[in-house]
């Protein structure tokens, strides 16, 4: 059953991690798309440093706990920001689609990793 738990971490993540990295390839839209929503283009690099290197950490499983409940508030936070017209049917799946991720982040942080992590090594050896 542990590889089912790294499985689920990596599934979690591929999402962040492919759109974060596509994202530096697509900034100046990126940034309008943001700036169209209020959000200030300044927090691109914050927000693509959180796409990319948390889901790297909870895929290797290092700091999973707390790349947990940081992608898990990002995830929430886009909802919120980007996902509110509910008059449209997408944009209401969009919203709810993020609150799922976010429970998953949520199970994550709550149980932590299993075996197959650099967290569980690093605790096996100081035992």
């Amino acid at each position: 059953m542990h590889i089912i738990e790294l499985v689920g971490r990596i599934f979690l993540s591929s999402l962040f991690l492919i759109e974060g990295v596509g994202k530096l390839f697509a900034q100046e839209q990126v940034i309008t798309y943001m700036e169209d929503y209020g959000v200030p283009g300044i927090l691109f690099v914050p927000a693509a440093v959180v796409e990319i290197l948390f889901p790297l950490l909870l895929i290797v499983g290092y700091k999973t706990r707390l790349s947990a409940i940081v992608l898990a508030a990002f995830t929430i936070l886009l909802a919120v920001i980007f996902h509110t017209d509910f008059s449209n049917q997408m944009q209401l799946t969009q919203f709810l689609k993020n609150f799922a991720i976010a429970g998953g982040f949520l199970i994550i942080f709550v149980y932590g990793s299993n075996k197959y992590s650099i967290d569980y090594m690093l605790k096996s050896k100081q035992k």
